[in-house]
């Protein structure tokens, strides 16, 4: 007997133990799940009324706290507040309670969203960036061909000379990386606060590039083709769980290709709730000062 002679002979002991017509076998593409009448009348009514569900997001995940019937609640509340690390938030027997599942996928699609999203061309503009390109042509080709988003052509290497000029002192670029709400959420503001440290110090710097499909290496080209003694370039990190909106700050000292990763210094975690982007810029300004004075960045720089 094969499995389709199997298949009617258990449908038909079924009618016939039950005594009805066998259920039809609904494709999965076709399946539409039923909805209450009470809820559909619920929903339309809050909605009517002008009535909106919490955007679940706006939780601050160092207040939330969910055990029931804590031992030490009070001094458990307060460990939270030092962490947005998901602790304390209790369980529905062996699993996460319905909030705090709901908001690891809100989570989750923002830091998708970031990730596959392209920093809005306004603000390239409203901040007077100089728009350059790697050798990417779209998002996927930048999360799937890393190299190429280290390198420029030959049209954006022109425009890259022009723009920066021979031997500048100090390169301020900004790349989209992997968050473009990283970018927009803080570069502005960080960026402000670089030039001002650095214009304090008597530095200089030329227009400031933004790189669409940046990995951290385009730098080191940047590097080779203008011969600046410092580069810095902001780009935005790999979005997580906690904030999609998270930036960094690589730091090179005469950057060429083929440099140690050793040699970079980094400021990370640039966000709202993390390091301030302007007291990210201030410590930025800081550190490319040492590193003029110094001539080294990364581990070499004492």
């Amino acid at each position: 007997m094969n499995d389709k002679e199997l298949r009617t002979l258990v449908e038909r002991m079924i009618v016939d133990l039950m005594g009805q017509a066998p259920t039809p076998q609904v494709k999965g593409a076709d399946y539409v799940p039923l909805e209450s009448e009470g809820v559909t009348r619920a929903w339309e009514q809050s909605v009517a009324a002008g009535a909106m569900l919490p955007d679940i997001s706006e939780i601050d995940l160092r207040r939330q706290y969910l055990i029931e019937n804590p031992r030490n609640g009070a001094a458990f509340q307060d460990l939270k507040l030092k962490t947005p690390a998901r602790i304390g938030v209790g369980r529905a027997g062996a699993r996460y309670k319905t909030v705090t599942m709901l908001r690891v996928r809100a989570d989750h699609a923002a830091a998708q969203d970031s990730c596959f999203s392209l920093v809005d061309e306004e603000f390239v503009k409203r901040n007077q960036f100089v728009p350059v390109q790697t050798l990417c042509g779209d998002k996927d080709e930048y999360l799937t061909r890393p190299d190429k988003g280290r390198r420029f052509d030959q049209e954006n290497q022109a425009i890259i000379q022009k723009t920066l000029g021979r031997n500048p002192r100090v390169a301020l670029v900004v790349g989209d990386g992997l968050s473009s709400a990283a970018i927009e959420a803080n570069a502005e503001d960080c960026i402000e606060s670089v030039k001002a440290g650095l214009k304090s110090f008597g530095i200089d710097t030329p227009d400031i590039l933004f790189i669409k499909f940046c990995r951290v290496g385009a730098s080191d080209h940047i590097g080779e083709l203008t011969g600046a003694e410092v580069v810095c370039m902001l780009v935005g990190e790999r979005p997580g769980l906690v904030t999609a909106e998270s930036m960094s700050a690589y730091i090179t000292y005469k950057p060429y290709i083929g440099i140690p990763e050793s040699k970079r210094t980094v400021i990370s975690n640039i966000h709202r709730q993390g390091t301030t982007a302007v007291e990210a810029g201030a410590h930025i300004a800081e550190l490319i000062k040492t590193m003029l004075e110094k001539k080294a960045s990364g581990i070499d720089l004492k």
